[in-house]
């Protein structure tokens, strides 16, 4: 949270968090399993110092669930499709409940077959996806997530938006606690990072995004109403590209520029589809599988023996400091949420 600067603070446990997100979620009307999945992963953001993703998300969540465009109690729909397939109809209401209700067919199958796929259909998301991927990895299967938002975001080469911040998230089931994970937008730092930085009035790098007007700019404000760019320039741009293809046509939903359009100036979080991959290692390592997990260990080792941090070892640390002392959440933010009235 540090790009609150030395703004005042309140102190909440983790616990307390939850509830406050329950509370102002089922208020605005969600219903109360969806209110709880959606803030199990608020929850999980700001326990794990992901101010992006915690609670300085819920407001956008009630203006989502205030826009007229999403069901604020659809019940998932689960198909099982085929041995290595399972499909979630969200119901235009939001994707977290849809994951929860179908992640345990997804990893029957995968374990029974080797590889599996879920593809969650009509859904709102605004989440990150380690939180999904965890819940994946601590199952025993490793996993990989995609999915599109809003063309915020324009092409290597481009000046106006056409694709979404498209994250991309990774697992790898570990012994012990803590999994290998790595999430990740394809641009060059997550919209809700580049917000935090507006709000603070913090300027942003160069080649973080353009202004209306296709320029270079190191104004946040300039760039989310320009454009944003992705990581790497042709690199972050196909790979971005990619889980258009993947987690858009591939699974019969919306691209960011469709979900842009979907959404037609109401604000609300983007409305698209989601791609889960989940991997059994055992099964599709063959004869031997403690070798193989005893060279992805050797891997990490050789990340610690160079000083090499690994992905997520920062929420980790941050996850059991907050476990036994909570957290501390910007005042400013903390009576923005207690103003919606919920």
């Amino acid at each position: 949270m540090s790009v609150f600067g030395d703004a005042e603070t309140v102190s909440l446990s983790v616990g307390e968090v939850f509830d406050l997100a329950v509370r102002v979620l089922t208020g605005a009307g969600l219903s109360l399993d969806h209110a709880q999945a959606v803030a199990r992963a608020l929850t999980a953001g700001e326990r794990d110092e992901c101010a992006s993703h915690g609670l300085y998300r819920l407001p956008g969540c009630v203006m989502t669930i205030k826009s007229g465009k999403m069901s604020v109690d659809a019940e998932p729909v689960i198909e099982d499709v085929s041995p290595a397939l399972v499909r979630a109809d969200a119901g235009y209401a939001y994707s977290l409940l849809a994951f929860e209700r179908a992640a345990p067919l997804l990893v029957e199958k995968a374990k029974k077959v080797g590889v599996a796929a879920l593809v969650i259909n009509n859904c709102f998301h605004f989440s990150a996806l380690w939180p999904e991927i965890e819940h994946l990895t601590q199952q025993g299967v490793a996993a990989l997530a995609m999915t599109p938002s809003h063309s915020w975001v324009a092409p290597a080469g481009g000046k106006r938006g056409l694709l979404g911040t498209n994250p991309l998230a990774f697992g790898w089931p570990r012994p012990g606690p803590n999994p290998y994970v790595f999430d990740f937008a394809t641009s060059a730092i997550a919209r809700g990072d580049m917000s935090l930085h507006d709000i603070a009035g913090k300027p942003i790098p160069e080649g973080w995004g353009v202004d209306s007007e296709g320029q270079p700019t190191t104004s946040a404000r300039a760039a989310l109403d320009g454009a944003m760019l992705t990581f790497g320039g042709h690199k972050g741009s196909a790979l971005s590209t990619m889980i258009e293809l993947m987690a858009g046509p591939l699974i019969g939903d919306l691209t960011s520029r469709e979900s842009m359009a979907f959404d037609d100036g109401a604000k609300a979080a983007p409305m698209h589809g989601e791609l889960i991959l989940a991997f059994n290692p055992d099964l599709m390592g063959g004869a031997n599988p403690q070798a193989n997990a005893d060279r992805a260990e050797a891997l990490f080792a050789a990340f610690a023996d160079q000083g090499a941090r690994l992905p997520s070892q920062r929420r980790f640390e941050a996850r059991e400091c907050s476990l036994k002392h909570g957290v501390r959440v910007p005042k400013v933010l903390f009576d923005q949420i207690e103003a919606l009235g919920y």
